[in-house]
C-alpha cells in the first residue's frame, strides 16, 4: 500500500510538471486567472477534481 501511494504521488508530480515545462507562458497565464477567481469557484473546481479522481480510481479498481 505504501509503494502504491508514493508511486501514485510521484506520476501526480509527472504530470503537474509536463505544462510548466511544455508550455510555462500558457501556464502562467492559466495560473494568473485561476488567482482571479473566488474562494467559492476554486473550491468547487477541487472539489470537482475530487471526485473524477475518485470516479476513475472506482472504475480502475
Amino acid at each position: 500500500m505504501g509503494q502504491t501511494l508514493l508511486l501514485a504521488f510521484a506520476l501526480m508530480l509527472v504530470l503537474e510538471g509536463v505544462v510548466p515545462f511544455a508550455a510555462p507562458s500558457a501556464w502562467r497565464e492559466g495560473f494568473r486567472r485561476l488567482t482571479e477567481l473566488s474562494d467559492g469557484q476554486i473550491r468547487f473546481i477541487g472539489l470537482t477534481v475530487m471526485l473524477v479522481g475518485l470516479a476513475l480510481l472506482m472504475v480502475l479498481n
